[in-house]
């Protein structure tokens, strides 16, 4: 946190002096949540996941775009 905010555990100085303690707790967890969702993708083994998927959309990329028939021949 910034020296010149003043004191507060969220984003926002002097927010959790105007809120209700249960809305302080929610947004607490929520912001745990959305660190707990990052971090998970520091586990090991996701780069491997990453790569795997970033490989496919470059092979996607590189294939020309098959055009669908209009129909108009018979089967």
């Amino acid at each position: 946190m910034p020296r010149d905010c003043p004191a507060g555990s969220g984003d926002t100085p002097g927010v959790d002096d105007q809120l209700d303690p249960k809305e302080v707790a929610r947004a607490r967890r929520r912001d745990r949540e959305a660190a707990a969702e990052a971090r998970a993708l520091l586990r090991p083994g996701m780069g491997k996941v990453f790569k795997q998927i970033q490989d496919a959309q470059a092979k996607a990329a590189k294939e020309p775009v098959k055009r669908r028939s209009t129909g108009s021949s018979p089967r």
